[in-house]
């Protein structure tokens, strides 16, 4: 995979990470409960960002260990093909715990640091 796609990947997953942690900006975890939209909107972020990562080439992911790439595309597997079950309290917990650190990962990465 040419090197080009893999930064395009990057970037979407660090656009689509950040665009999840500003809908939770001044939201609490029971608007998941209230709020359908909300839900799937967060769903549908983090399911991008694990579809880019499993994009990503195999020598990139090896570049860069302090991604979680497997985690990752877990987690989409488990959104995806668990849609029924998605349980909202780890969406949450990852989005508000998890995501700042991969998106400081990611825009040191995409910006060359």
């Amino acid at each position: 995979m040419p090197q080009h796609d893999d930064i395009v990947r990057l970037r979407h997953m660090l656009e689509y990470g950040q665009e999840a942690l500003d809908l939770i900006k001044g939201r609490q975890r029971a608007d998941l409960e209230s709020d359908r939209t909300l839900e799937l909107a967060l769903t549908r972020l983090l399911e991008v960002v694990g579809e880019a990562a499993n994009r990503v080439s195999e020598e990139r992911r090896e570049k860069y260990p302090q991604i979680p790439w497997r985690q990752i595309v877990g987690l989409r597997h488990r959104l995806v093909h668990g849609y029924d079950a998605v349980d909202l309290d780890i969406l949450w917990d990852i989005i508000e715990q998890d995501l700042p650190s991969l998106i400081a990962a990611l825009e040191g990465i995409v910006e060359g640091k």
